[in-house]
């Protein structure tokens, strides 16, 4: 494996910024260059850097890795539907809960999570508590690029924990409110986490299967909390009601899910526990095919402006927002069931199928997307197609036809898939670590977004049929593939339009300095890939299609 710098003895020239020399050789300051591969420069690899080699060590980083990322993906979904499961469990009549406010206490998970697009739509609102609320992405994307991720996510699964436990000595709206509002900031930290996470420890090759393995827990968690609700419905307590000890107990095992993040999630292949320090440079050298870096804490501007100014950008937001206005779903497919006119036990049951279809699905897009070379977006929107056509039966298959609008229902959940593939796609095509988190970030609030649109639908007028909630349901979905296959168009153009330009690269070598203890100054050199870049400034990348 050629080395990851050289040094030369004797070098006169420092520099703040980005210089390059009459040799065409770029100096750099420390900050210029990714955190991980500082941390790393003096650690020789552990064996040579083989096929062999990086296979293993993936495995390896897998074993540490996945098990956690999967753990915490199921307790948050969980936690998520923790109040339409609630619903049929009698949270409605002890808090004197209506549909309309509980429509407004599931907006107030989402509204906590919307990022400073909310800021740039609605002005400055000094007393508005939506604006304050609204801050919450772009503090915890910021956050996640200052502090350390495993941490920082750690801090907030405790408080979302204690916040879920709390539900359970709620006895009003206003209580419920705020127990809901703690449980979206804290949430807001996850997505963004994972994909930070993801990037920095595999190739752009094995993210999205990685994304999907994680995400594909949210089907395992709506198994379980369909059990979990049967389960307590029978249990008979004085004084105490089943949906209160759903909330107790979804609530232990998420603070016991907090200490184990504590303790083992990694913050960095650089800093990886379960890595030798070998190992850990081996990893960074891993990932150099990326041309994407590891991490960088510095914030700068020029990629933040960048973000804003790049088509992807919108496109990722615009499919966000589209394809989670039906995420009101999630707590109303119980709700939904019911009134086919299945009883409580039967539809606790019933909605545990929604799971199932959620994990085969997920399972086979990804799998399906890592094998299929440059077809990314075209699986993306093939999975809306089931998608489509279920919303299109629910609105004109006869109320009397309870199987057809069940199984009508439940294929309305593939289209996660194509949700699943556009986190994981959003992370190969976005280079440069600020302009990265800050898509993230848009994408994440378009989400928000979206969540918060979609619960508005759901009326009492519209019922039992909810005729208009599905037609808007069913323009989401056609819009969807548009928009990634629109993406996929783009993308394909640039790289063709990259493949035909002159290979002469402005960057040649690039060498940062430093000063030894002595001081003796040195310099070593950088691999481009580990400048920070954005995927616009390099163009010797290119995008995943």
């Amino acid at each position: 494996m050629p080395p990851l710098y050289n040094e030369k003895q004797d070098v006169e020239r420092s520099s703040s910024d980005i210089k390059k020399d009459p040799e065409h050789h770029v100096h750099v300051t420390a900050t210029a260059v990714d955190d991980a591969l500082r941390q790393t420069m003096d650690q020789a690899p552990s064996e040579p850097f083989t096929a062999e080699a990086a296979l293993k060590l993936r495995r390896k980083i897998d074993k540490h890795l996945l098990p956690l990322m999967m753990i915490l993906y199921w307790v948050q979904f969980m936690d998520k539907t923790t109040l339409g499961n609630s619903a049929i469990l009698g949270i409605r009549t002890d808090t004197h809960l209506d549909a309309n406010h509980k429509t407004l206490a599931d907006q107030a998970v989402k509204l906590c999570s919307v990022s400073f697009i909310h800021d740039l739509v609605t002005g400055w609102e000094p007393y508005s508590i939506s604006h304050i609320l609204s801050s919450n992405t772009r503090v915890q994307n910021l956050a996640l690029q200052r502090f350390p991720v495993g941490k920082w996510m750690s801090i907030n699964i405790t408080c979302w924990g204690i916040a879920l436990t709390l539900h359970a000595a709620c006895k009003s709206f206003g209580g419920l409110m705020a127990c809901r509002i703690i449980l979206g900031i804290c949430e807001g930290s996850i997505t963004a986490g994972f994909m930070i996470t993801t990037s920095m420890f595999y190739t752009r090759a094995e993210q999205s299967l990685r994304v999907g393995y994680w995400f594909l827990m949210n089907g395992t968690a709506q198994i379980v909390s369909g059990f979990l609700s049967f389960g307590v419905l029978h249990i008979e307590t004085h004084g105490f009601a089943p949906w209160q000890w759903f909330f107790i107990i979804t609530g232990v095992i998420t603070l016991g899910t907090a200490a184990a993040y504590f303790m083992w999630f990694p913050d960095s292949p650089a800093t990886a526990w379960f890595l030798t320090p070998g190992e850990r440079a081996m990893a960074i050298e891993r990932i150099k095919v990326n041309q994407t870096g590891v991490e960088n804490k510095v914030w700068k501007k020029d990629q933040f402006v960048e973000a804003l100014t790049d088509y992807k950008t919108w496109l990722f937001a615009l499919f966000s927002c589209l394809g989670t206005i039906p995420n009101s779903l999630t707590n109303q497919r119980s709700i939904i069931i019911n009134s086919f006119g299945f009883s409580t036990l039967q539809t606790t049951l019933l909605a545990c199928v929604d799971g199932v279809v959620e994990i085969i699905t997920i399972y086979t897009g990804v799998l399906l997307a890592s094998k299929w070379k440059d077809g990314r977006g075209y699986v993306a929107a093939l999975y809306f197609v089931p998608n489509i056509l279920g919303s299109v039966l629910m609105n004109t298959l006869p109320w009397s036809n309870q199987i057809g609008l069940l199984f009508s229902l439940w294929i309305t959940g593939v289209g996660t898939t194509g949700f699943v593939l556009s986190l994981g796609w959003l992370t190969a095509v976005v280079a440069g670590h600020t302009k990265r988190i800050t898509v993230q970030a848009i994408m994440l609030s378009a989400y928000c977004v979206g969540n918060l649109v979609g619960p508005q639908m759901w009326q009492e007028k519209y019922k039992p049929r909810n005729r208009i909630p599905w037609a808007v349901i069913t323009i989401c979905y056609v819009l969807c593939p548009i928009t990634l296959l629109s993406l996929r168009f783009l993308l394909a153009r640039e790289n063709q339009r990259r493949d035909a330009e002159p290979n002469e690269d402005d960057i040649g070598e690039v060498y940062i300095e430093e000063v030894l203890v002595d001081g003796t100054k040195i310099e070593r050199r950088v691999d481009k890939a580990f400048l920070d870049l954005t995927d616009i400034q390099n163009r010797e990348f290119r995008y995943v299609l």
